[in-house]
């Protein structure tokens, strides 16, 4: 089951100034953006480059509206389907590694998105997240630019994926949410649009290029990690996720096996397999319910061999090429 009502701009609140002025402004963005064919629904809204429907466009001012970072925060951030979920669990268990043992851990009973909050799910009134404490850690599909220049304070890991297994995956998990007044998108729809940028926090190319280049202007801020990195080392990337935000592996762990735990506690096969990732649903805001195991298909390199041609291959690796030129991010290879 998934739902995916239309945004209602009547809920907006007549004793907040701030939040009717916001409303407004979303209210006109509507109605002059660029428009683009949507995955989930029928438009997409070109918002500074990149392509939001409704309900991420309002999360966006939202998060800029009201949104207070602290220079603790641990943002995790990636295109959709490039590995969110798993890193999610590897970030929440990394770093929480002393509250939980492995043999009853929070994830036994809780799905991974319930770990780390997504911006993008953010309502009104939007919580301050004071409650949590330091680092506090969020997840966002937004790409670089499109976040308030205020989180550059903020850490972020960012996971990126070969573009073709990503257009496979996203086409798979958004045709489960699809509105249902509309016709199914048949994949050839969809990789027209992914090459042309248009699917939701698209275009892929732009949105990786825009955590490269921020990572390569401040390199203790951003984490840029690699989905084929992490499934063929993941306890590489382990240590390293436990140095940047700042709870290193201790000598005394490297030999009770606790990175080893970590992995394990959060494998595709582990988490998958565990009865509350196999039913029910994980609500993102008030909009947006989504079925546990929607996020659970197969989580492997390479399954884009399956679904395109050759000559559909061809194309989004020489897009890969063309946009990456020259900006020292080597492009995917199978």
């Amino acid at each position: 089951m998934s739902t995916f009502p239309s945004f209602n701009g009547s809920e907006c609140e007549e004793d907040d100034v701030e939040y009717n002025k916001m409303c407004d402004k979303h209210k006109h963005l509507l109605e002059t953006l660029p428009k683009g064919g949507g995955w989930m629904e029928q438009h997409l809204y070109n918002y500074n480059g990149f392509w939001l429907n409704e309900m991420f466009l309002k999360a966006n001012l939202l998060v800029h509206t009201y949104f207070k970072p602290e220079p603790t925060d641990v943002v995790l951030a990636s295109f959709m389907k490039s590995g969110t979920t798993w890193l999610k669990a590897l970030m929440f268990s990394t770093l929480n590694r002393d509250r939980y043992s492995f043999s009853n851990h929070y994830l036994h009973n809780n799905s991974p998105q319930s770990t780390i909050p997504f911006l993008e799910a953010v309502s009104y009134p939007m919580t301050d997240f004071t409650t949590f404490s330091a680092p506090r850690l969020f997840a966002t599909h937004f790409a670089r630019t499109l976040l308030p220049a205020c989180m550059s304070s903020c850490k972020f890991v960012y996971v990126c994926r070969d573009p073709k297994d990503v257009l496979v995956s996203k086409w798979h998990f958004i045709s489960k949410l699809r509105s249902k007044d509309l016709p199914p998108l048949s994949f050839d729809e969809a990789f027209e649009l992914f090459c042309l940028g248009v699917s939701e926090f698209g275009p892929f190319w732009e949105h990786v290029l825009s955590y490269w280049r921020a990572n390569l202007e401040s390199p203790d801020k951003i984490l840029f990690l690699r989905y084929e990195e992490l499934k063929k080392q993941p306890e590489v990337v382990v240590r390293k996720l436990a140095d940047f935000m700042g709870k290193p592996i201790t000598m005394e762990e490297e030999k009770n096996g606790v990175v080893g735990e970590i992995i394990n506690l959060c494998s595709f096969e582990n988490l998958s397999n565990l009865e509350v990732n196999k039913k029910g649903v994980d609500k993102f805001g008030k909009l947006l319910e989504v079925e546990k195991k929607g996020f659970f298909r197969k989580g492997e390199i390479g399954d884009w061999k399956n679904y395109l041609s050759e000559e559909m291959k061809d194309r989004i690796d020489g897009i890969t090429e063309q946009k990456f030129k020259g900006s020292g991010l080597i492009c995917f290879s199978e």
